[in-house]
């Protein structure tokens, strides 16, 4: 038999369960710190290599792990988000007097996983830190056949 009984404020799980999103949300959002970590040092590795060759035809492989890493950081917010909106309904519900025992348990799925990821895209800690490594890029190879 499932307890109806609603949860109080000051539970001990209620605690925990907030302590438990909140160290996802946080995890998720230093993951995304990663990405943009990653990505600048793989993209300078690159230009260096493509320095040191002389060759400015490789100049667009930086593009290689800035694409790859693009994908992974908007899945992060993405994922960022989702617990974000999870979390929220929780203390809504908290705070509505409607949280039960098997609120604990239970993280809210996102309606629709592709489209939370395009918005995400469009996020403000994305679409800028890429779009200025692209121009970087397209500055560095149109430089390079001066």
């Amino acid at each position: 038999m499932v307890d109806q009984t609603p949860l109080a404020h000051d539970s001990l799980s209620v605690h925990k369960h907030l302590e438990l999103a909140q160290s996802i949300i946080s995890r998720m959002a230093e993951y995304s710190r990663s990405c943009k970590v990653w990505c600048t040092t793989l993209v300078s590795a690159v230009l260096i290599f493509v320095v040191r060759s002389e060759t400015s035809e490789y100049t667009f492989m930086a593009l290689i792990p800035a694409i790859m890493l693009l994908v992974l950081d908007t899945y992060y917010v993405a994922q960022e988000r989702a617990f974000r909106k999870s979390h929220e309904g929780f203390v809504k519900r908290l705070h509505g007097g409607k949280l039960f025992p098997a609120d604990l348990f239970a993280f809210e799925r996102i309606d629709s996983p592709w489209k939370h990821a395009v918005s995400s895209a469009g996020s403000f800690s994305v679409w800028p830190f890429y779009l200025a490594v692209l121009v970087m890029v397209l500055l560095f190879w149109w430089i390079a056949n001066l």
